[in-house]
């Protein structure tokens, strides 16, 4: 993309495209954004009626997301573009105002400079050309492209409470715009923990009866401790918990349970029994491209994703931005091994339930094959009706079944001995 006038021709770097954090992030954004993995998606849906059209709400859901996340871009890099062309304007000016200072102290004389009508991309030429001469830095003067704005990493929290909080106030009627940002960011962290605690509390209260009677409780007690976990990221050392988690524990293990899902629908259930089953909810068969790309697309594609990231993890050493107060510059540290020991405990917590429920499971189903192949040896027969209990018994006649009587069957002929009996009685003493 070249953009032509004030603003400096920028490239777009295609390089980018070989970053597999790229790809990882990019990954993760879909799936934060259509509720992947959370089970948010799932606890919503099972609110609605057996043939309810989930066909054409999957479409609908998706492309909303896709306008959305255009629009997004189209207002992020919007803002972010008029926040950088500001500020090296900004730096192009005082830059001016420099060197005018020095040509009329006469320090710096011998390079020709036309000050009037002077543009922004002829600053960075004339810059360039001068640079590799004298050194310009040693008098306070410095280069002032677009480009380099931009490419200073802003992302997470950065971009949303720095950088595009430092564009607001650049915005003619700024504290308007502010307002309307800041709900913005309100709205959608609330809609989103709406989501993410209808995931965690709607499974829970399906499979335990006791939170099922107590679900206002449960709903206060999952929140109140969200919260206190959340007093974390709130330290002055948060944000590097912020992206610990963002970058590591909240990606990798979304990845491993979305992978998990779609090996458990579309080959341990089976993609044909799925179809069946949106065939009888719909009326109508699905494309069969679902199918294939349940199967085999899908599968390869986040299975490759977490194998790049795994291998890029092992081969390079995971690194945090810090904040170094003596330069007043951001820089890249690794991670300590204490950290690394978080890091890992997360990913692995994270997607520890899935094999564990899995082994239980399968324990549960071998036990019970056991039992059924232990009974399966022994040989039954039909046990003795009440008419054959009450029959006097007679030897050398075998008897219902096998020739003798359960303890049910004892006590149920022993209770008939005595109820005939005691009608005798009654019936003799009616008769006096």
């Amino acid at each position: 993309m070249w953009c032509h006038g004030d603003f400096q021709e920028t490239r777009l770097p295609l390089e980018i495209w070989g970053d597999i954090q790229v790809w990882r992030q990019a990954a993760t954004q879909v799936f934060f954004a259509l509720g992947l993995g959370f089970g948010s998606v799932i606890a919503y849906s099972s609110y609605n009626d057996r043939h309810n059209n989930c066909h054409f709400d999957a479409i609908l859901v998706s492309f909303i997301n896709f306008m959305t996340s255009i629009l997004a871009t189209l207002v992020v890099f919007a803002v972010l573009g008029f926040r950088a062309n500001d500020i090296a304007n900004q730096c192009f000016l005082e830059n001016l105002e420099k060197i005018r200072g020095l040509i009329k102290d006469r320090t710096f004389f011998g390079f020709p400079v036309l000050l009037d009508n002077m543009t922004l991309t002829e600053y960075n030429d004339w810059y360039t050309s001068v640079d590799a001469v004298a050194n310009l830095t040693q008098h306070g003067i410095t280069n002032c492209r677009i480009e380099d704005e931009m490419n200073k990493g802003v992302e997470g929290t950065g971009l949303a409470f720095i950088a595009f909080t430092e564009a607001m106030t650049r915005f003619p009627a700024s504290p308007f715009w502010s307002l309307l940002f800041f709900l913005m960011l309100l709205n959608l962290g609330l809609s989103t923990m709406f989501g993410n605690m209808q995931g965690i509390i709607t499974p829970l209260l399906d499979n335990f009866t006791c939170l099922r009677k107590r679900k206002t409780l449960f709903t206060i007690f999952c929140c109140i401790f969200g919260l206190l976990t959340g007093l974390i990221f709130v330290q002055r050392s948060g944000s590097y918990f912020v992206s610990m988690f963002d970058d590591y524990s909240a990606t990798l293990p979304l990845i491993i349970v979305v992978i998990f899902e779609n090996v458990a629908v579309a080959w341990v259930y089976g993609a044909d029994r799925f179809m069946d089953d949106i065939q009888g909810m719909l009326g109508y068969r699905p494309w069969c491209v679902y199918k294939y790309m349940w199967q085999y697309i899908s599968i390869l594609a986040m299975i490759g994703l977490l194998l790049a990231s795994l291998i890029t993890m092992c081969i390079s050493h995971p690194t945090y931005q810090s904040w170094n107060m003596e330069e007043a510059a951001k820089k890249k540290l690794e991670y300590p091994p204490w950290a690394l020991g978080i890091l890992i405990s997360l990913i692995v917590l994270a997607s520890l339930p899935i094999p564990a429920l899995f082994l239980k499971q399968t324990i549960q189903d071998w036990l019970q094959s056991r039992r059924t192949k232990i009974y399966g040896q022994c040989e039954y027969s039909q046990g003795c009706t009440v008419d054959e209990v009450l029959e006097p018994i007679e030897e050398g006649i075998p008897r219902c079944a096998n020739g003798y009587l359960h303890v049910e069957m004892e006590d149920l002929a022993e209770r008939g001995k005595l109820l005939t009996e005691g009608d005798e009685e009654d019936n003799g003493n009616l008769r006096s």
